[in-house]
Parts: structure tokens; sequence; C-alpha cells
């Protein structure tokens, strides 16, 4: 499989860089600044991207690479940070920028350049950067600048190394997904054959090679992760899998048995699925608990304990599986050069001793929205594909503060109301704007077709992930002539492609105020709605 590396070197549009060299259908992994470089050989890639990074390249202890890097003959892209790196470790000169450069700047570009072929001569970039490059490497040329930046970008085209100044890979930058579709293809020869069809098939293989005949458990949540993880496993290996649904009472309002009816014995799938009803017993373990990451670490644990339990009782399980996706693993910190942001309950969150043979993860590697493609080539039906993403640790990150039975009742209900009325405002707007009663699609449709329409019949408002959380505040309210002393609510609202950045939904004025109106006098216990506009970063897009 072709690759491309992105070497970390900790800047803030890391996993975005990868995402966006994988829309160019090109498989694309972040490693850490610091791995050795024979190792990032052995992988074999097609080309390397350096990111960009908080430091400056001529600072004491700032993350560096050796000149080898560029002297193996492999396509090199580095961007901000890592374009100053290039020019500083092959002999060019660094220096603090008089004028800073920072947000959409237009940029003139060379477009005889491989990367700005076809382009426009000039359009908006993002910058963000105080250093400047005040002097190339030897046999280098710049073929792109500002009226404050000399170097916007430059190429030794001999050596196949090319840098860029601005981040090609934000959505501020115009034709920035085109630049680097020039550079995986045109300069380093990539073929663009990154399809969800030929993951699929590759998938199934690799994992009947892994369990031969052996016994298999699947960590069922009902979401879209591990449902497609289930449903990939079975195609896999068949009867050898059983799945396990806990259900922790942190779920959505009736999830448990709408899980059960889907994957139960009742429902379209033939799994092996038993139901383990636990919310006692996580209530009793997180009774007191209010800080997240030891929230996200017991419930890791339980999911666990839970799952060697039910193995036991099945008899000789060697694996178990999880719907681990890519973001999961950055935001734990076990990919590239990362922070941990908060511990997934199963990556970060797992606990040191599990007792299986092994872990599989056969989405490790991908973002939600190849995760839905993945679905659609299985067949799943489309409204689990485009089921809203629920975290593993449920409402248990959703309830700041310590969680009770009556706090999962509050913003259980409260959630409830919020997805009904978007759902009801979205079938409004379809039927106003004359959308859906056919198909709109061929019978052939690729998993991609079928993904892209699903997304176009949706009101440009329309959330990617929304749901209400359950704020530590009480206030005053007055309800009936009489005073309250009662919880705040927040909405939460993104629109997003990969889950890794995101932006604040703009949902209708009065579809917010028929929410507010509604828990604020059906649930019991609440006399405050707020609307959180955070984007990701600085925000995650859970509240914990």
């Amino acid at each position: 499989m072709q690759k491309i590396i992105v070497i970390d070197f900790g800047g803030q549009y890391n996993q975005l860089i990868a995402r966006r060299v994988r829309e160019c259908q090109v498989y694309c992994e972040i490693t850490s600044w610091r791995t050795p470089l024979d190792k990032i050989l052995a992988e074999k890639p097609m080309g390397i991207i350096l990111t960009g990074g908080p430091s400056s390249v001529y600072e004491e202890g700032a993350a560096t690479c050796g000149r080898e890097l560029f002297e193996a003959g492999i396509p090199v892209l580095g961007l901000c940070y890592g374009a100053q790196l290039m020019m500083q470790v092959l002999g060019g000169k660094v220096e603090r920028a008089t004028n800073r450069e920072y947000g959409k700047t237009r940029t003139v570009f060379d477009t005889r350049s491989a990367l700005f072929a076809g382009l426009p001569e000039s359009s908006i970039v993002w910058m963000s950067h105080f250093d400047y490059i005040s002097r190339m490497a030897e046999g280098f040329t710049s073929v792109a600048h500002t009226d404050n930046c000399p170097v916007a970008a430059a190429e030794c085209v001999e050596k196949k190394l090319y840098l860029i100044q601005f981040h090609p890979e934000v959505l501020h930058t115009e034709y920035g997904r085109q630049m680097l579709d020039h550079f995986v293809k045109d300069i380093c020869g990539c073929d663009g054959d990154w399809r969800m069809d030929a993951f699929v098939q590759n998938q199934i293989r690799v994992l009947r090679e892994r369990i031969g005949d052996g016994r298999v458990l699947c960590a069922l949540s009902g979401g879209v992760d591990s449902s497609v993880a289930a449903v990939l496993l079975s195609r896999a290996v068949g009867k050898q899998l059983t799945c396990v649904f806990v259900d922790h009472g942190l779920l959505r309002k009736n999830e448990g048995d709408e899980v059960e009816a889907v994957f139960g014995p009742n429902g379209p799938y033939e799994l092996n699925f038993i139901r383990v009803n636990a919310a006692q017993r996580y209530y009793d373990k997180l009774a007191g608990v209010s800080e997240p990451e030891r929230k996200r670490k017991i419930i890791g644990e339980e999911f666990i304990r839970i799952f060697e339990e039910e193995a036991r009782k099945i008899g000789a399980v060697d694996f178990l599986v999880q719907g681990t996706i890519y973001p999961d693993v950055v935001e734990s910190g076990l990919g590239g050069e990362s922070a941990v942001i908060k511990s997934h309950h199963n990556v970060g969150g797992l606990p040191e001793h599990v007792d299986f043979k092994e872990i599989i993860e056969p989405l490790r590697d991908l973002f939600k929205d190849e995760v839905r493609k993945v679905g659609l080539e299985l067949g799943i039906p489309e409204v689990l594909v485009f089921r809203q993403p629920f975290p593993g640790p449920g409402l248990g990150i959703r309830i700041i503060g310590d969680v009770t039975a009556e706090k999962v009742r509050i913003v259980q209900d409260a959630d409830a109301i919020y997805r009904e009325e978007i759902a009801k405002a979205a079938e409004a707007w379809k039927r106003e704007n004359g959308i859906g009663g056919g198909t709109g699609l061929t019978e052939n449709a690729t998993p991609q077709e079928r993904y892209d329409y699903a997304v176009r019949q949706n009101p440009a408002w329309m959330p990617d992930q929304y749901f209400a959380a359950l704020t530590n505040m009480r206030s005053v309210g007055v309800m009936g002539d009489e005073r309250t002393y009662d919880y705040a609510v927040a909405l939460r609202a993104v629109r997003t492609v990969d889950f890794m950045t995101a932006e604040a939904a703009d949902i209708p004025w009065e579809v917010l105020q028929r929410v507010m109106s509604r828990i604020i006098n059906e649930v019991r216990g609440v006399n405050r709605i707020m609307y959180d506009l955070t984007s990701k970063p600085p925000g995650t897009i859970e509240m914990e």
C-alpha cells in the first residue's frame, strides 16, 4: 500500500494534514519527530511531510531532524515550521521577522512549479509565523511570495525537496487541497488508490489470517464505530465472533433497547449477542468522582473487566475487538507528537493488565467519515451509518462533575428533546425545499457517492454532532411565581468532517427557542439552557 508519512513537530494542524492527504485518496500516517529515520524509511513511504510546530528552529532544544532525511531520495514537503527546519538543516537562514504574518494573506505563486500547476497566479492562504526564511539553502528557488515574506514557498526539484511557509491543510487556504494533491500524486507518484472497498477486502483477509480459528469478543456499544467493527469481523470470522453490549446506564434515552433491537437475536445480523445490564455497577464505581480523566479511566477499566467476565463464561476467548478510530489514538497521545487531550476508554483508558491474548482494532487507522464509508461498503443501513456519534464513556462525560442516576435522567430527557427537535426542523426544511422522495442515486452508486448524497440532503446548518450536556452549575430561576434553584443544561452542536476540528453549528434561533422551552417545561430539575459556541480547538467536541 502506498503511504505518505507525516512527521509531527507539535503543531496544531498536524492531524488535519493527514486528513487532507487521505482526501486525495492516498493513505497517510503520523509519526513523531523522535522516530528514528531508519524506522521511517523501513515503511517505504512515497513521500514525507514535515508539520508545523510551536517553536523557532534556531532555539536551543527545538525539535529537529538530521540532514540524512533530505538525502534519502524521497520527496519531502516542509510546512511552516517544517519549511524553516528544512532550510536551517540544509544551510539556509531563518530569522525573526519584523512583521508577523497571521491569518488570511494574499500570496503570489509561480505556476511553473509542480506544487502550483494549474492554479491561479495569486490567491489567499493561511499564514501563522513569527520567523521567516531570510536566506535559502543552496539549490532552492523561491516559487511563492507575499508582500512581507519573500519565500512563501520554495523548491529544489533535483532533490525533490519542497517547502511551503503557509498552511495548505486548513480550509482558509484557497486551493490548499490541490497543492497537497500535486505533491502526493505529481511529485511523489502516488496513484490515489486508497479507497474503502479496497480497505474492506484487505481487512477481511488480514483479520482471517490473524484470528485463524480463534474466538473473538467484540465490544459493541451500538455506535457507528463499534457497529462497523462488529459487522466487519462478522464478515471475516462469522460465528467465531460474540458481541457483548454493556449497558452501563450512561446511554442516551432508550438506547439500550434500540441497540438490542438491531444487533440482538431478532435483528438483521446473525450475531452471537450478549447484553449486560450494569448501570448500578457503574454508578457505584463513579460515586463522588468528578475529575474527567478519572471518570474515563474508571469507565474504561470496568468495560474491560466485564468483557473478561463474559469471556470466561463463553470460554477460551482469544481476541478482544474494539471500534477504536484514528482521532481516538491521536487525542489519547499515542500518535505523533500530540499531547494527551483526553483518554479514550478504548485507547488511553485501558488498564495495564488485560486478560486477552490480543486486542484487535480494525478501524484504528480511519477517520470518522472513512468509517461511515466502510459501513456503507459493508451494506449497513444508512440510519446506522449516519447515526449521531456517541462516546464510549457515554453520558459520564456529558455530565460535568460527579455522576448520579438522577443526573443521568436529566441529561437523557433533555438530550432526547434536543435531538427530536433538530430532526423535526431538518425534515421541515426538506419538505419546504422539495428534497427527498427519491434516491437520486443509481443502483451501482459507490459508497463515496452515497456518502456525499446523504450529506447533501441536509440543510446547511445541520450539525454533524449535537447533544445536551448537564453542567455542574445551579442557578436561581422563577417558575409558576416560585423561586427555583436548578441545573443549567448546555446544548452543543458542531459542524465537522473529521472530528479533529469543528465549528459551532448555526442552528436557527427559532429551533433553539423550541428546544429551550420544551426542556425547561418537560425536564424536572432544569431551569436554564445555554448554547455552546466554542470551536475545536480550543475546546473539544465533548464537554469532558
